[in-house]
């Protein structure tokens, strides 16, 4: 599908699949608005998973600059690994809009991106734009880079990623439903990290990553307060009981996970990990898998169009 505009601006990605088929529902009216608004595009539809990190690749080997996502979280995310992994320019020369159809839509919430399609697309009109930092994860056990541009987590929230599947039909709610029935199965497992070159060794309920501000579908599962480029806001637990969970869930909703007293909050450069085989890691709501990891920025990465 493409626009009759002479010049094509943007390459568009669009996922059908998104928010349990929402962005099927609603293509029609997006290429409505997109025509309306005379933005020149080139649309290409995904076929199955993960395909976006080629098709960028693809449209970026042919000249294209300009992208948007048609998608949610989990779109935006293999978009950004297409980015980040091709070798072709400078990833910061790329410019990234997104036109929300997801479940959980975390990453708009940090730059006030609304879910209204004809607002979403008017932001892309004026272009405003902010160099983001992007967070990319080294395997060594298989020689992988994994990158991330909302949040990343080690242990509890990994293992809820690993079996949210069951609980999709919740939409929005789903990962806190998965969340509140993963408690009574999961095992905090023994891990190796090192943050800032100063190295640990503890059982762990959940390590957070944060770039942004929002995961989980809402949740703010770091202390973004004080956030600055450059840096992750962690938040580490080491140990918490279910009941203790359970009676500061809304501590995990209003950006108050600093006062549960079993958190430690802080800003890092970088950690090391080394997990067991009852710990996984996920990266935007993907589940990257077990072993040895490195956390690291890569700073001001991608242009990402906002409001």
């Amino acid at each position: 599908m493409e626009t009759k505009s002479i010049q094509i601006d943007w390459y568009i990605i669009f996922n059908p699949t998104s928010g349990g088929g929402n962005g099927q529902k609603k293509i029609n009216h997006i290429l409505f608005l997109l025509n309306k608004y005379t933005l020149g595009y080139k649309i290409i539809t995904t076929q199955y998973a993960h395909q976006e990190e080629i098709l960028v690749q693809t449209a970026i080997e042919k000249g294209f600059r300009n992208f948007i996502c048609i998608g949610g979280d989990g779109t935006i995310h293999h978009m950004i690994n297409g980015i980040m992994k091709q070798t072709f320019i400078n990833s910061n020369e790329i410019k990234l809009a997104v036109i929300p159809t997801g479940t959980g839509n975390d990453w708009i919430k940090n730059y006030g991106i609304s879910k209204d399609i004809d607002k979403a697309i008017k932001l892309i009109q004026k272009q405003k734009c902010i160099h983001q930092d992007i967070g990319k994860i080294s395997l060594p056990d298989v020689n992988q880079e994994v990158y991330f541009n909302n949040a990343a987590g080690i242990g509890f929230d990994a293992f809820v990623v690993k079996h949210i599947a069951s609980y999709k039909k919740w939409g929005s709610l789903s990962y806190l439903i998965a969340a509140l029935i993963s408690l009574k199965k999961y095992i905090p497992g023994i891990l190796t990290y090192s943050i800032d070159s100063v190295k640990n060794n503890s059982s762990i309920f959940l390590i957070s990553l944060g770039i942004c501000r929002y995961s989980g579908s809402g949740m703010q599962l770091t202390d973004f307060n004080h956030h600055k480029k450059g840096y992750f806001d962690i938040t580490l637990i080491n140990y918490i009981s279910i009941f203790r969970v359970i009676t500061n869930i809304f501590s995990l909703y209003n950006g108050n996970i600093n006062r549960i007293k079993e958190t430690k909050c802080a800003r890092i450069k970088e950690i090391e990990i080394h997990t067991n085989k009852s710990c996984f890691i996920q990266a935007d709501g993907e589940l990257i898998g077990q072993g040895k990891a490195k956390f690291t920025l890569v700073p001001e990465a991608i242009q990402f169009v906002i409001s």
